[in-house]
């Protein structure tokens, strides 16, 4: 090979090797020296604008690193992480999500809380107007009475997901608002824990949550959502509270709705006077008329399975629930569980019937195809809320069907 080509190809490869190296995504070392760099240079010239004292910043920050477990993590130098198609099996029956086993036990500590904690459940009751068993309830469902373990560090967390998660911005605002809970001399570093998520304590507040509506009810001059049982129950009623709780009414009961009313109609935007549903021939499941101040005070239709699963009216609180955690689901396991702690009742009488089993991909396709015909489905994410319930079930009817209210895989060719 003449000696000029031979120099041209290793021109080439040298140049080709020096590219390839100036593209290589950096080591974890190099990263985890730009995250140190990152909270002297970054951080802390905007905590201390907040009036976060350096003894705090140091202290909050000492041993902390970046945690590489977390999830939705996007290094910087690296590639951002590929959308993930959604195609995992969603929507078979909500009916393991009720496990009933699980719900016995949960009632029945519940239950030896809601004796052990009596007077405090009854202060918070006066106070703040919600019932100690919604209280409860929720304490249970967030973290076993208090008895998960909540064992990474709250610090440690946020920083990781706010120098280098795919939702930055709004872990710093939460980093932020942890160096204020420590500076303010609520919690030491060492017990500030926290989820994988960042949500601190046994009622499982974010930050700026924490900030809003944690409460010192045990009266030692600060909240501690994470040992004092009274601040974490009242922490959550205050919550609840200032989300618009009605005091003096309930989340909701389960129903009847006969076969010619339509499922079509649930939504808070749709809410009537209980004397309304009544009036259509729907009925309480454990045969009790609504008292006159129940009639008249307004409520709305809910049937999470559509026409095959339980059906209920919920109150306007049933939608405080959600702020907690914005997730129907959710909302009646809540209500489920605060019935079993006060009455001692069980299982929701309604069959969660075996629904869907459809991807959450597919779903997602009905939905663009039921915006394109008009409907608001509340956005075409894959999981059916009560608009898209809604929406289908306006569609069903309109196009001569007899409507279920829950996406099922015979409609994906009906609604191209």
């Amino acid at each position: 090979m003449p000696i000029n080509i031979r120099h041209a190809l290793a021109t080439l490869l040298s140049i080709l090797s020096t590219t390839a190296v100036a593209h290589a995504a950096p080591s974890k070392a190099a990263i985890e020296a730009q995250f140190e760099s990152w909270v002297q240079t970054d951080v802390w010239p905007e905590a201390r604008k907040k009036g976060i004292s350096r003894s705090a910043f140091e202290a909050a920050f000492s041993g902390v690193e970046l945690d590489w477990s977390l999830t939705d993590l996007a290094p910087p130098g690296f590639p951002p992480p590929k959308e993930q198609k959604q195609t995992q099996a969603e929507f078979s029956s909500p009916a393991p999500y009720f496990n009933d086993d699980r719900l016995k036990r949960l009632a029945a500590t519940g239950r030896g809380f809601q004796s052990q904690y009596a007077s405090t459940l009854k202060k918070i009751e006066k106070t703040y107007g919600v019932p100690g068993s919604i209280v409860l309830a929720i304490w249970g469902r967030e973290t076993g009475f208090g008895a998960a373990k909540i064992p990474n560090s709250a610090i440690e967390v946020l920083a990781t997901k706010a120098f280098m998660s795919t939702r930055k911005e709004m872990f710093r605002t939460e980093l932020l608002a942890a160096l204020d809970i420590i500076n303010r001399g609520d919690s030491t570093p060492a017990e500030f824990k926290g989820s994988s998520a960042g949500a601190l304590g046994q009622p499982q507040f974010m930050p700026t949550s924490y900030l809003k509506y944690a409460v010192d009810f045990d009266g030692d001059g600060h909240p501690n959502i994470w040992t004092s049982v009274p601040d974490t129950l009242a922490s959550i009623a205050n919550f609840l509270v200032q989300k618009g709780w009605q005091k003096g009414r309930g989340w909701g009961y389960e129903v009847t709705i006969p076969a010619q009313v339509s499922c079509a109609q649930e939504g808070p935007d749709l809410a009537k006077p209980m004397s309304h549903w009544t009036s259509l021939g729907i009925t309480s499941i454990s045969g009790k008329a609504f008292g006159s101040a129940e009639s008249k005070a307004s409520g709305m239709m809910m049937v999470p399975a559509g026409r095959d699963g339980p059906e209920f009216l919920v109150t306007p609180n049933f939608y405080v629930i959600k702020e907690y955690n914005n997730s129907d689901l959710y909302a009646l396991y809540i209500g489920n569980l605060a019935d079993r702690i006060a009455y001692g009742s069980g299982a929701f009488k309604g069959a969660w019937g075996d629904v869907g089993k459809m991807l959450r991909s597919d779903v997602a396709t009905m939905q663009k195809a039921l915006e394109k015909k008009g409907y608001d489905v509340g956005g075409s994410d894959g999981l059916p809320g009560y608009k898209t319930r809604r929406s289908i079930g306006q569609w069903q009817e309109k196009n001569g069907m007899k409507p279920t209210c829950y996406p099922e895989a015979h409609m994906i060719g009906k609604l191209k």
